[in-house]
């Protein structure tokens, strides 16, 4: 289960909204999600990894952006995959 901490990326990043409901790789290919997610390095929007390609995990460890926050709405949390915490807004 996951705790929710203050770690140094939580508390510094300033916040994105999503700018749409899809995931900017998978509408590429065609392909689906499950769920999105929003990078607050880039604000690109991307697929959980509950969701077969699993973008937003892997675009933070390739680009080094640690912090995204969910973008299904009425979700208010942030998630840092650096030190796999997370937080509520």
């Amino acid at each position: 289960m996951l705790k929710e901490k203050n770690c140094e990326h939580l508390e510094s990043f300033e916040r994105k909204e999503p700018q749409n409901y899809e995931c900017d790789e998978c509408v590429k290919t065609g392909d689906r999600w499950v769920h999105l997610r929003t990078c607050q390095e880039c604000g690109t929007t991307l697929c959980c990894d509950s969701s077969p390609n699993k973008h937003a995990s892997k675009h933070a460890a390739l680009h080094d952006h640690p912090v995204v926050i969910s973008a299904e709405p009425g979700e208010t949390w942030a998630y840092c995959y650096v030190h796999q915490e997370l937080k509520m807004r």
